[in-house]
């Protein structure tokens, strides 16, 4: 018996107990070892088909306590986990970044703990960041905001950071935000942990019915938008001036927070101006070097309206105290000698040479993305079910995601969701080549 078939089978196995009621809801499932062990499987064997299990919605894992069997009636948790094990093809992240980016993290704090102020790195830091830190990282974010003044800028942990504590400085508990039907899943978690309930805005393409919204904002009592207008995270468009300009009208008659989301805004050279430029008053952007350097950092920004600015500074203060001055010493110094532009250079290199794989290998099925990014959407139609493909790609040791953790409507459509940053071409090139195979058998 083959290696993949032997974890199929196991996982067939535990699925049939749970079946039957041998395993009902809520049953603590034995450790991987001790399944490997009384199968007489490997250690991996075991790993696999709990994997397998897990993305079919069966089991679930609680960190610290082990694996357990999932009551059905209980949704999945919205989001992801990163918890591929070694020798599966994760792609449901985006974790930029190669092999040479280590030499640049060398180089970088070498450069820090030469300078004289590495005592002030041990003791608390402002909570809005330091000021000559926030001037470096406002030169930088005027290529994407326009001009402002720094005191505008707040530094956060990340852009997830900045996603939460803008939710809970600008909004009310209740207060409903407008957003795409398909968006970001860390806004979908976010808004939902505070209780700001989500209304999704009719689309004609990727533009926002703009008559259906302004009847929603006063049906609705909508008070704010979430957008990611440069470069959307999962479909990769970038809206339109004329759209921009509607959408800041609406905000303006009817008093709407735009929380603006710029993750991915690097990687379009010719963007319209972004909202924060168009109407300063009435957005708050939220920057990251997540995806321009890399997600280990967890350094991030806020451009706010000045109104916005204190309360966002007690929502920091409360929430993390400062973002730890290391790594906004990091990210700050390679800002000043150039280090970023070689590195944003090189992201969009990759994903542009991976955007032409994919057009080449996945050509044929319907794939949305923008022509830079490391991140496509691909749509299924004559009736494929999304899950279907996903569990059968886990048979080859690849995993995506599918539209449920993006979706924001009821109806979740049929599509894959395909990241591949910082993915090494030769085990990129075994992925797409594994999906267009498993998608022939279903076309």
């Amino acid at each position: 018996m083959g290696k993949a078939q032997q974890y199929i089978d196991l996982a067939r196995k535990i699925e049939s107990m749970i079946s039957d009621g041998s395993l009902p809801p809520g049953s603590r499932l034995p450790t991987h070892r001790d399944v490997a062990e009384k199968h007489g499987v490997a250690l991996a064997t075991a790993t696999r088909a709990y994997k397998l299990l897990i993305s079919k919605g069966l089991i679930i894992g609680e960190r610290g306590r082990g694996m357990f069997v999932r009551h059905q009636g209980h949704p999945l948790p919205r989001g992801f986990e990163q918890v591929s094990p070694d020798g599966f093809i994760d792609l449901t992240l985006n974790m930029p970044g190669n092999t040479s980016d280590s030499d640049l993290l060398r180089s970088v704090l070498r450069k820090i703990s030469a300078k004289g102020d590495l005592e002030s790195m041990l003791r608390y830091q402002p909570h809005v960041g330091r000021a000559e830190e926030r001037l470096v990282i406002a030169n930088y974010a005027r290529r994407l905001a326009g001009d402002f003044d720094p005191e505008r800028l707040l530094i956060t942990s990340g852009g997830q950071h900045g996603l939460f504590v803008s939710l809970l400085s600008v909004f009310n508990r209740g207060d409903t935000i407008a957003v795409d039907p398909l968006t970001y899943p860390g806004f979908i978690t976010a808004s939902s942990l505070l209780s700001n309930p989500l209304f999704s805005f009719s689309k004609e393409g990727s533009a926002i019915d703009l008559d259906h919204f302004e009847d929603a904002i006063v049906r609705k009592r909508i008070k704010g938008m979430y957008l990611i207008p440069t470069v959307h995270n999962p479909l990769g468009y970038v809206m339109s001036k004329e759209e921009r300009d509607a959408v800041v009208y609406l905000s303006r008659k009817y008093g709407l927070t735009i929380i603006e989301d710029m993750a991915y805004a690097f990687l379009e050279p010719d963007a319209p101006p972004s909202f924060s430029e168009i109407a300063p008053e009435v957005t708050v952007q939220v920057g990251s070097f997540s995806k321009n350097i890399a997600t280990g950092l967890r350094v991030g920004y806020l451009i706010s309206p000045e109104k916005h600015v204190s309360k966002l500074a007690s929502s920091i203060k409360a929430s993390t105290w400062n973002t730890p001055s290391l790594m906004a010493a990091i990210v700050t110094n390679w800002i000043e000698d150039g280090t970023i532009n070689s590195i944003e250079k090189a992201r969009k290199d990759d994903g542009a040479s991976k955007q032409l794989a994919c057009k080449e290998v996945l050509g044929e099925f319907d794939i949305q993305a923008h022509s830079n990014a490391n991140y496509l959407w691909l749509r299924l139609h004559n009736k494929v079910r999304a899950e279907k493909i996903m569990s059968k790609l886990l048979e080859r040791d690849v995993v995506v995601s599918t539209a449920e953790p993006f979706c924001t409507t009821d109806a979740v459509p049929q599509a894959l969701r395909i990241a591949f940053g910082g993915i090494p071409d030769g085990v990129f090139d075994e992925a797409i080549n594994a999906i267009r195979d498993t998608l022939k058998c279903y076309s």
